[in-house]
């Protein structure tokens, strides 16, 4: 039978872990299928001059450093964008549709700024947008929510979706390092970029969870309409405060329909230690789903090119399966016919029980001061605790404070600023609540 045939824009890891899958699992791959689904051309700026062991894998492939001239070629059958970014990506999916072609990518930001828009085009010429690839790597997350619980209505969604800054939190507890030297290790094993902004300041698992949020909720969201918290404040201090406490500290990205509206957002937050998502650790991704049918939990590697790498193959699989069916139009990838526009709950509004940890150069009268800024917010104090230390020019203790709206509390800590006595500005996290025990 005539084989799919196969375009690649973009040979960096998961470009690279791609190619090896293709070539190691052929045969399998065949099998499953019923037809070969082969590599016809590649595309890299180095590809010509200095093409590395995963292109040799596939001798017969064409070879260019120009991806106009992979696109345009007949014998690719579907256009495999694995290059990032939202400019030159955006190029390459509209030529490919404008080509008759479909398109796998694993571009987050591309799809979370601009995948309705995309979604658009390759709907009228009939053609498949596939992305599995695009969240938490070898997990199939979107699937999930595409097919096998699109039955379900669902109420909320808690994940961990940035491998990076799970390895660095955890790291920081389970070792007690400073949190520089812990994200230094991180960049020497390639599980962070020399700027880890992306990854530690919130931005990656933003545009997930914009992409997710259209699956789930079938709303058109915006990543810079979902508020954002990264992770370098976190300190060892704070794992030792969250242990008293029954707790761990993770980067949640949470999405939760209320009556007002859908409310999103990107933040650190005290977990429970009994909850499902305080055991996932390391660099691993994990996605917990409430829905009216009950709760489901998503678990893997969330990055790195073999997991990737299989999330791009599994899509490619699916593409070249429609393509030789053709079986009329292709469903929408993101599991609703049109996505209604997002009306954002207002920032602030909800309210939690929050941890609040202080530096202070001690002196008499200290708590008192800080109660009277919360006081005159409304908020009230639960209860103080203080690990033994003896810095007194820079000593660390926690307050955890009573439910109270988030906008009282950053309004209490506004205030506080310029306090003499304060080493640092008091950081904030919320208590996460109602997550599915283990």
């Amino acid at each position: 039978m005539r084989p799919v045939r196969v375009g690649i824009i973009g040979l960096g890891n998961v470009g690279g872990g791609t190619l090896r899958l293709l070539s190691r699992n052929s045969g399998q791959l065949r099998r499953k299928l019923g037809f070969p689904l082969e590599v016809a051309a590649v595309c890299s700026r180095g590809v010509t001059s200095e093409p590395d062991e995963a292109v040799e894998l596939h001798p017969e492939a064409f070879r260019t450093a120009d991806w106009r001239e992979l696109v345009a070629r007949p014998d690719v059958d579907i256009v495999a964008e694995l290059v990032g970014g939202t400019t030159v990506a955006k190029e390459i999916l509209e030529a490919s549709f404008g080509a008759g072609k479909p398109v796998v990518t694993a571009n987050k930001e591309l799809l979370a700024e601009h995948g309705a828009e995309l979604w658009s085009q390759s709907r009228k010429r009939g053609l498949t947008l596939a992305f599995e690839a695009s969240v938490a790597g070898g997990i199939p997350v979107l699937t999930a929510l595409r097919e096998g619980i699109a039955g379900d209505g669902i109420d909320a969604m808690v994940g961990i979706l940035n491998g990076t800054s799970n390895y660095i939190l955890t790291e920081v507890e389970r070792t007690g390092a400073p949190f520089a030297g812990v994200l230094e290790e991180a960049q020497g094993l390639g599980l962070a970029e020399a700027d880890p902004s992306a990854d530690i300041d919130g931005y990656d698992a933003r545009a997930k969870l914009a992409i997710l949020s259209a699956l789930a909720f079938g709303e058109r969201v915006r990543p810079r309409q979902i508020p954002v918290e990264g992770i370098r404040r976190i300190r060892a201090i704070d794992f030792a405060y969250a242990g008293r406490l029954g707790h761990t500290i993770r980067l949640l990205a949470t999405a939760r329909r209320e009556p007002q509206g859908l409310r999103l957002a990107v933040r650190p937050a005290l977990v429970e230690k009994s909850a499902i998502l305080a055991s996932v650790t390391g660099s691993y991704n994990a996605l917990w789903v409430h829905g009216q049918g009950g709760d489901t939990f998503y678990y893997g590697k969330g990055a790195g090119p073999d997991p990737t790498g299989v999330a791009v193959v599994s899509d490619l699989m699916q593409t070249a399966r429609s393509l030789k069916s053709r079986n009329g139009r292709p469903a929408s990838p993101f599991a609703h016919e049109a996505l209604e526009r997002h009306s954002p709950v207002p920032g602030g509004t909800e309210e939690r029980q929050f941890y609040l940890r202080f530096r202070v150069r001690d002196r008499p009268g200290i708590l008192a001061s800080l109660a009277a800024f919360l006081a005159e917010q409304g908020v009230s104090i639960e209860a103080v605790l203080q690990e033994p230390h003896f810095d007194k020019s820079d000593l660390p203790f926690v307050t955890t404070l009573e439910p109270a709206r988030r906008e009282s509390v950053e309004a209490a800590l506004r205030a506080m600023r310029g306090l003499e006595f304060l080493v640092d500005e008091p950081l904030a996290l919320p208590l996460e609540p109602a997550l599915t025990a283990g």
